[in-house]
């Protein structure tokens, strides 16, 4: 099963990082020195993939731009003799061949999914990963989707368990274990009630998909708002094709919460060796 392509969805507002972002892109938020968008990708490219697929609009082309090169900056770093830096910062715009798709009506994460059929259709299977989710372990996230979608040469979907009080922020499964770490799912609960709910298996925003998601999301009916759900496309494909799911290993961090998102960049800050003593001693006269 070769997967080149990665779908990344970043036409939302991100209204939950208000008002930090009312001019710029939740995914250009950024976390210790990178932004956001740029652990994604980094991701990806440490999973194999070359090909990224922004599915975009028109008030993010700053995301494109950030993996584009900046001639007048690298000339200004070039005369400075700042060549650490200039290395950088080319580095980021060799790192992978864009793609952009505009999603031109926000009709949620599904719809934002299907605006890439003209470029993945023809694909063995390709990954959607979310904008604003942050996966670190030993393996990347989506490796270890890719991995079991490779051997068991079928959709997979990342999951994580969640404390009970919070599945009724996610979506999630009802699934068989056939191994360690692995289930077969028979149903997903789009953010159901916590007394109500089959797991606490949440979905993040890791997927491994099938082209044969296209036709599923084109069978869905619009929800609230007019929106296109993936996960009702999902409960179609796991009827269609079967579906399984993979508890990812590693740490995870939702951007668009700021609790997270501020330990994030603290996270990060402390892998740095030069600032992470005088870190910890300006956190510690925080502390009470």
């Amino acid at each position: 099963m070769n997967i080149s392509k990665v779908v990344i969805p970043v036409a939302g507002w991100g209204t939950r990082s208000l008002p930090a972002t009312k001019n710029i892109p939740k995914e250009m938020l950024p976390v210790y020195n990178k932004p956001v968008v740029q652990y994604v990708v980094e991701e990806a490219i440490h999973s194999g993939i070359r090909d990224v697929v922004f599915i975009t609009n028109r008030d993010k082309n700053v995301i494109e731009d950030h993996f584009d090169y900046n001639l007048q900056l690298e000339a200004t770093l070039e005369r400075s003799g700042k060549t650490d830096m200039l290395a950088k910062v080319r580095a980021v715009a060799e790192m992978v061949k864009i793609i952009s798709i505009r999603q031109k009506r926000a009709l949620g994460l599904g719809h934002a999914v299907a605006c890439a059929v003209d470029v993945c259709s023809n694909d063995d299977a390709f990954a959607v990963m979310v904008g604003d989710d942050l996966m670190f372990g030993m393996s990347p996230g989506i490796q270890q989707l890719i991995d079991v979608a490779r051997s068991e040469r079928k959709p997979v979907i990342g999951v994580m368990e969640v404390p009970q009080e919070e599945v009724s922020r996610y979506g999630i499964i009802s699934g068989e274990e056939s191994s360690p770490g692995i289930y077969k799912i028979k149903k997903l609960v789009e953010k159901p009630r916590i007394n109500d709910s089959p797991s606490r298996l949440a979905i993040v925003g890791r997927y491994v998909l099938t082209p044969d998601i296209f036709d599923c999301l084109e069978r869905v009916s619009p929800g609230h708002g007019g929106e296109i759900q993936l996960t009702d496309g999902l409960q179609l494909l796991a009827e269609k094709t079967g579906l399984l799911a993979v508890k990812i290993r590693g740490t995870r961090f939702d951007a668009g919460n700021w609790a997270e998102y501020l330990t994030a960049n603290i996270y990060f800050a402390l892998q740095d060796s030069e600032l992470r003593d005088d870190l910890i001693q300006r956190l510690k006269a925080l502390l009470p």
